[in-house]
């Protein structure tokens, strides 16, 4: 791919997700959920803004799951186990300058499914 069109495409989601967190931030008892995925793996964590602290998180590469929707959906039932093992029922869901298609709406989904009000 050129790479003015690659530092073009990065600095679209960077204000994406400077737009997006501006409006969102999580505390203790509603924790800011943010997924990253690069090309190859996805990432969650549940992240307490007030004290600067992750509560909980999910690694897909970790588990041995690529990027794809079905491996969202097992990052996400891990993320939720994990957090109701907390206590944590409800979160903000942060899609991190991600355009909401794909792996970030399964990702969302399956959080729901799995008993989190996102």
């Amino acid at each position: 791919m050129n790479r003015t069109l690659l530092l073009k495409k990065n600095a679209q989601r960077a204000k994406r997700k400077a737009r997006v967190r501006g409006k969102i931030f999580g505390t203790a008892e509603k924790p800011r959920v943010t997924i990253f995925r690069s090309n190859k793996h996805l990432y969650a964590q549940a992240i307490d803004d007030t004290a600067g602290a992750t509560l909980a998180a999910a690694d897909g590469r970790k588990m041995g799951l690529k990027a794809n929707k079905e491996a969202a959906t097992k990052v996400a039932e891990a993320l939720a186990a994990d957090l109701k093992a907390k206590g944590l029922e409800t979160v903000v869901f942060d899609r991190n300058g991600y355009i909401y298609h794909g792996v970030v709406p399964a990702f969302a989904e399956a959080l729901r499914e799995n008993g989190i009000k996102v």
